[in-house]
């Protein structure tokens, strides 16, 4: 891999840290703001909406700038929301920064991820992006355990302040060692890059990543009160589980990564009916503190074990439009983390219970095996067509190369 790739990833972990540190804070915030932990938990979905919007249309007006200042501007503005969540005065505010913090994040995914793509060959994307996604897994390791444990001893507040200062660091390190980005010789052209959208193949993968995303953060989303309310555990416990849940991330980041490339529905498809079966686990164990906990770690297994695949199948079947093929997965998973702590927040205000948002997230993984089955089977059956075109056009070429049979004579 190449450094830059790696230089992508170190940024991407200050991004992740600020998108999931929240599933640490919501009792503190929630306290803080005098909201309630569900519309706490909307400031989760708030930076899931910027990503969604954001990325295709940054992806969008930033086609043909240089890259490497695109990076650049994208990850001073981001960390600048850092800074202003740390001092907002209130929940309206907060919200706000979050939702300009995701703009800058979904920005910086969709061009980081054609860079990286575009850095090596098509066999290797896979492990490309599971370098950048590794930079996920370890802000699930290591930096939202860090901000809950922040949130803990020195308020919620403090959390945002050292995101923001690892922002500064992986601005300087985008600063010294990502080259500067050839633009292509050729233009991009909008309206071909927008040409993927007419291929069904880029909406089934659209909905597996997005059901798929949504189903785990739905209940994710609410693992704090889930450990304290349900599974009986102190708070003080939540950011080791939550460092657990990162520990299964990154190592199912890479051997999702390492076979993905050669077993891409099969990874993609067993690692979805795995977390399926993870929450349907979660939802009928949660009362048990030592299930929940070995639960947190398979559920961050299995989920960031198809993220590699889920991100290199959406660069195969949109590889005609590199930058808008980011942009729509960067997109795809975070309508899931829109949707799915909205769906957690629903079933919870209902009065269901904190583990009604497994059983919530379940039904989401459903559906996208279901999705994922149905672009399994488009593929093969346009793989056949693809070959039987192949022998038909081979089979011609060798009829028109033979010699005309010379006529009989006739002998009557």
């Amino acid at each position: 891999m190449p450094v830059a790739v790696h230089v992508l990833g170190l940024a991407v972990f200050a991004l992740g840290t600020s998108e999931f540190m929240l599933s640490g804070l919501l009792p503190p915030v929630a306290e803080d703001m005098g909201v309630s932990i569900p519309q706490a938990g909307l400031l989760i979905s708030a930076f899931a909406i910027g990503m969604v919007v954001g990325a295709p249309l940054l992806a969008v007006a930033t086609l043909r700038l240089p890259r490497r200042t695109t990076l650049i501007a994208l990850i001073s503005v981001f960390g600048l929301g850092q800074v202003a969540g740390a001092l907002a005065p209130s929940y309206a505010l907060l919200f706000a920064s979050r939702i300009v913090s995701a703009l800058a994040c979904a920005g910086f995914w969709a061009v980081g991820a054609a860079v990286a793509i575009a850095m090596v060959r098509q066999d290797q994307r896979a492990r490309a992006m599971a370098v950048m996604i590794g930079g996920l897994s370890v802000a699930n390791v290591l930096g939202v355990p860090a901000g809950a444990f922040l949130g803990e001893h020195l308020g919620w507040r403090s959390a945002f302040w050292a995101v923001g200062a690892a922002s500064a660091v992986a601005l300087a390190g985008i600063l010294a060692l990502v080259p500067r980005i050839p633009l292509p010789a050729e233009r991009p052209v909008l309206r071909r890059e927008l040409g993927i959208y007419r291929d069904r193949q880029v909406w089934l993968s659209v909905g597996v990543t997005a059901l798929a995303a949504g189903g785990v953060f739905c209940a994710f989303s609410y693992l704090s009160p889930l450990l304290t309310d349900v599974a009986g555990l102190d708070s003080a416990w939540v950011p080791w589980v939550l460092g657990l849940f990162g520990l299964g991330a990154l190592a199912g980041t890479a051997v999702g990564g390492r076979f993905a490339d050669a077993h891409l529905f099969g990874i993609m498809l067993w690692g979805i009916t795995a977390s399926t079966a993870l929450l349907v686990a979660l939802a009928l164990l949660a009362s048990s503190a030592a299930a929940a906990v070995a639960l947190s770690f398979l559920i961050g297994f299995s989920t960031f074990l198809t993220a590699p695949a889920l991100n290199a199948r959406m660069f195969n079947v949109a590889g005609a439009a590199p930058t808008l093929a980011g942009a729509t997965t960067t997109a795809a998973f975070n309508l899931g983390n829109t949707g799915g702590p909205w769906l957690g927040g629903t079933v919870i205000d209902a009065g269901l219970g904190f583990t009604a948002t497994a059983w919530a997230g379940a039904a989401m993984t459903v559906t996208a095996i279901a999705l994922g089955l149905t672009a399994l089977r488009l593929d093969r059956r346009s793989r056949r067509a693809r070959t039987t075109r192949i022998v038909a056009s081979s089979a011609g070429a060798a009829a028109g190369t033979r010699s005309p049979d010379r006529p009989t004579a006739d002998c009557t």
